[in-house]
């Protein structure tokens, strides 16, 4: 079954499944990511002419290092309807 773009789950690999990318504030081209875009905005980022980015979930260390926390976003899938 196909997730609905930009589903976030919690995953514990440490590899991003084919149709998914790490929520760690990566600016994204629009041209290439249309049906993301057009949920999120410019919300996390972007210039929203070209670019916009995915939200930024590493979870920051007390010893200033970050470490992923694991997220990812559905950036291929079911397009969700309203309705």
């Amino acid at each position: 079954m196909d997730p609905i773009i930009g589903t976030i789950i919690l995953f514990a690999g440490n590899f991003e499944p084919q149709g998914w990318a790490f929520c760690n504030g990566e600016i994204l081209e629009i041209s290439q990511n249309q049906a993301l875009f057009t949920i999120l905005g410019t919300t996390y980022g972007g210039d929203g002419m070209k670019t916009f980015a995915l939200p930024n979930l590493v979870a920051p260390q007390s010893n200033g290092e970050t470490v992923p926390a694991h997220y990812i976003i559905a950036v291929q899938g079911i397009y969700p309807s309203r309705g």
